[in-house]
């Protein structure tokens, strides 16, 4: 995609965080924006700060039927779609022995499933025109172990990274592109969405510098105009990932080591 002019582009999770802030980089660049979010009213105001007829939708993402309403709204306003961009995560944070299967569900249908429904409702209109894009947000979380803590997320981001890697197989031949984000740390109200099981642990993050929204916003706007298949946010992890494909069982244990220190450490 040369550029983003006058192309349309949908964001979930678009009301606040990432998803925010990409909505109004894409906006930035010329494209019109359809902002969808589960809280309408967050939804709204971003498109109205988005600007150029941006339209702020409600949208569940974790149920099935959410889509084709969003993609209505979307050709009706702006007679087409060219970028979507799947940007939704909650956590259910705990022991692993603590985690009931109901909070498994949660996560797996709005994590993982979302980005399925929103598959069966978009591959076939921009597989039909013949061009577009597709933006998937992941997580640095599935791609090395650091945490014990949210294994759910972990495990659907994880499955969300495959999940794109394979479909790219198929898309990209025909025209669709596929970006998948994989977030560090960065400055969102994500723990809004953070369930507890059990005792309260804190957070566990591999110490990487915390991003604002807008660094990861300008990361994903250059991926979509490059076709690039992966961001990853944060320099530090791309080592981290040689480490371990080098020597994964030796890696695998010198981050257990540095979990214990960590959590030895904690007052």
């Amino acid at each position: 995609m040369k550029d983003l002019a006058d192309r349309v582009v949908i964001v979930t999770g678009g009301g606040s965080g990432i998803g925010r802030a990409c909505a109004l980089a894409f906006a930035a660049a010329g494209a019109h924006v359809v902002v969808a979010d589960l809280d309408e009213g967050r939804a709204t105001a971003v498109a109205i700060e988005a600007g150029g007829g941006a339209v702020g939708v409600a949208c569940d993402v974790g149920v099935d039927g959410a889509f084709e309403p969003l993609r209505d709204a979307a050709l009706d306003r702006f007679g087409r779609v060219d970028v979507v961009m799947n940007n939704v995560g909650v956590i259910a944070s705990g022991l692993p022995e603590a985690i009931p299967v109901e909070a498994w569900r949660r996560v797996i249908e709005i994590n993982l499933l979302s980005s399925v429904r929103s598959n069966l409702v978009f591959l076939p209109l921009l597989l039909g025109q013949g061009e577009g894009h597709l933006v998937y947000t992941a997580s640095i979380n599935p791609l090395y172990p650091y945490s014990y803590d949210r294994l759910p997320y972990s495990a659907t981001k994880a499955a969300v990274i495959a999940m794109a890697e394979g479909l790219s197989l198929y898309t990209r031949p025909l025209g669709v592109g596929v970006t998948c984000v994989c977030p560090g740390p960065v400055r969102t109200n994500i723990t809004e969405q953070v369930r507890t099981y059990g005792d309260v642990l804190p957070l566990r993050t591999p110490g990487l510098a915390l991003l604002e929204p807008s660094d990861v916003a300008a990361q994903v706007v250059d991926a979509v105009l490059t076709d690039r298949f992966l961001v990853i946010t944060h320099d530090e992890v791309r080592a981290a990932l040689v480490e371990r494909a080098e020597d994964p069982d030796g890696f695998l244990r010198r981050q257990v080591e540095r979990v214990r220190a960590a959590s030895e450490a904690r007052p």
